[in-house]
Order: C-alpha cells, then sequence, then structure tokens
C-alpha cells in the first residue's frame, strides 16, 4: 500500500447516479465523526507524528480538514450562485505550517463538525441537475458540482486513513 494514498487515488465514479451521489453525500457526511473516532486517545506525542516520512503530523492533518471543507464549502456555493466563477486554489502546505496549526485539535474539531452540518445540508437541498453546474480550477480547468462532491468525499475517507493506517503501524 502506497502510505500516501491508503484508500486509492481519487478517480470519478464511472457512472454518477443518484445513488451514488447519495452515498457520497452520507460518506462524507460521516468525515468529521471518523476523524474524531481515528484521533481518539492519542496524547500530543501521538499527534505530532507524521504519517508516513515527508508527510504532514497527524494533528496537521486534523488542522487541515476544516481548513480544506471551508474551501470547498465556499467553491460550492459560489458554483451555485455564480455561472462558471473561477475558484481560488491555497496553499495547503503553506497554511499547516501556521501558527494555529500548532494548537490543540479541538478547535477545529469542533470547527469541521459546525461546518459539515451547513454542508451537509446545502448537499441534501440540491436538485439533480444542480450537479451539473460548472466552476472554473486555475490549475485543473472546468469541473462541475459532482466533482466536488467526490473529491472531497473521497479526502475526508483519504485522511481518515492516513491516521488510522499510521495507528495500525504503531500499534496506538
Amino acid at each position: 500500500m502506497d502510505a500516501r494514498y491508503p484508500v486509492g487515488k481519487m478517480e470519478m465514479p464511472k457512472e454518477i447516479t443518484p445513488a451514488a451521489r447519495q452515498r457520497a453525500i452520507e460518506s462524507l457526511a460521516r468525515t468529521p465523526q471518523n476523524m474524531r473516532d481515528a484521533v481518539r486517545g492519542l496524547n500530543d506525542a501521538q499527534l505530532d507524528t507524521s504519517y508516513r516520512d515527508g508527510g504532514w503530523t497527524v494533528r496537521q492533518v486534523v488542522h487541515h480538514m476544516p481548513d480544506s471543507h471551508m474551501n470547498a464549502y465556499i467553491r460550492l456555493k459560489l458554483a451555485m450562485t455564480e455561472n462558471n466563477p473561477t475558484i481560488r486554489p491555497y496553499d495547503q502546505d503553506g497554511w499547516v505550517k501556521l501558527g494555529d496549526v500548532s494548537g490543540p485539535i479541538a478547535p477545529s474539531q469542533t470547527l469541521l463538525d459546525s461546518l459539515h452540518q451547513r454542508w451537509d445540508l446545502l448537499w441534501s437541498t440540491l436538485k439533480p441537475e444542480d450537479f451539473s453546474r460548472k466552476l472554473i480550477h486555475p490549475e485543473q480547468g472546468e469541473r462541475s458540482i459532482d466533482w466536488l462532491l467526490f473529491v472531497y468525499e473521497w479526502h475526508g475517507r483519504h485522511h481518515t486513513a492516513h491516521i488510522t493506517e499510521l495507528r495500525k503501524q504503531k500499534g496506538w
């Protein structure tokens, strides 16, 4: 297994059906609890352990999740309210080195919980035709709301697995 991609690299489903979307929405909604479960009981030394050589620490991963999902939430709202908006990328590696990422994980867990309460509700209100609305990613080109859904559903599983796989390796 490649420690960088413990659930595999992100791939769009071959066929996007209403059932596939619903499964992705439900999986994405479980992300905050899955992350809480993944870090439950870890001490500061464990939180400050990298999940792989050259990778982020568990603490950085936990703080990264609400940062990333907030950006995605805003991207979804832009795509729902504007025609083909150009979204703004951000420097994820730079963000995980900022001072707020050295602190306790509880605020980021609470932020992820609260954000998902809103985001999950928004996902559940979209109509089938909304998923084809477009946005422009400066590095990846034109994408759809379907892409946002499946990327961030994968993202939650991806980072949760970084932590759970590390725990298995270390016997935590």
